[in-house]
């Protein structure tokens, strides 16, 4: 578990940290894919899917009604499923069920990008002032990424990435019907204030999130001082 204190304007509130993998892929279907995978979290090792389909609708797959609380009030989806989500990950290759979501994709290579991430001290990489210096560049070097902004009811949130690698290839299905081939993430999806890269990849990072009001799920109260 971890809890940084923010203390601004007089008040002191905690700041979640989440540390794990991102994953976003798109498929010839027009369903796009976010997968996150948080092996170190408030709420214990977990794993939740975003799922946007060719018709703009949002779909939250979390395991367990906590979580999907607290996820579905950072971010916007237009339904939301409580759903076993399991992931596991072997020799490059990552399998993931979620409820409706049969979901397997390879890990390719670091490109230069990946290389230069993995030179940033991870104490470093993680600090929220990083990310808003980074915030620029990834902007500019990878449309509609973003490595701070402020969530649905005014969380802000850093996302502090230590590691990048493309995604080789995809194969996935919804409630059965297969989603086709590995494409781009395009549109970009919309669930929060930022998308994941256009090219499928599956990014190393650190996400804190400092909460602007108590949050649903949330393990512990929104304000240190009631700890």
């Amino acid at each position: 578990m971890s809890l940084d204190v923010d203390c601004r304007a007089g008040r002191r509130r905690p700041r979640l940290r989440f540390d794990g993998w991102i994953a976003g892929m798109g498929t010839t279907s027009g369903t796009r894919i976010v997968l996150g995978h948080w092996p170190g979290s408030p709420f214990g090792p977990f794993s939740d899917v975003m799922v946007e389909r060719a018709d703009g609708r949002r779909l939250l797959l979390a395991p367990t009604r906590p979580l999907a609380d607290f996820v579905s009030a950072t971010y916007t989806f237009d339904a939301v499923r409580v759903v076993p989500v399991d992931v596991s990950h072997a020799d490059g290759t990552w399998s993931v069920t979620a409820g409706p979501l049969a979901l397997r994709f390879t890990v390719g290579g670091r490109g230069v990008l990946g290389w230069l991430l993995r030179a940033v001290p991870d104490m470093l990489a993680c600090r929220p002032a990083w990310c808003r210096l980074t915030d620029l560049p990834a902007r500019a070097s990878l449309a509609g990424v973003r490595t701070r902004g402020s969530a649905r009811g005014g969380d802000r949130e850093w996302y502090g990435a230590r590691d990048l690698h493309t995604i080789g290839s995809v194969s996935a299905a919804f409630e059965g019907d297969g989603l086709g081939a590995m494409t781009p993430v395009e549109p970009p999806v919309r669930f929060g204030f930022g998308s994941v890269p256009r090219k499928p990849s599956i990014v190393r990072i650190t996400t804190t999130v400092a909460p602007a009001r108590a949050h649903p799920g949330t393990p512990w109260p929104a304000d240190p001082a009631d700890l």
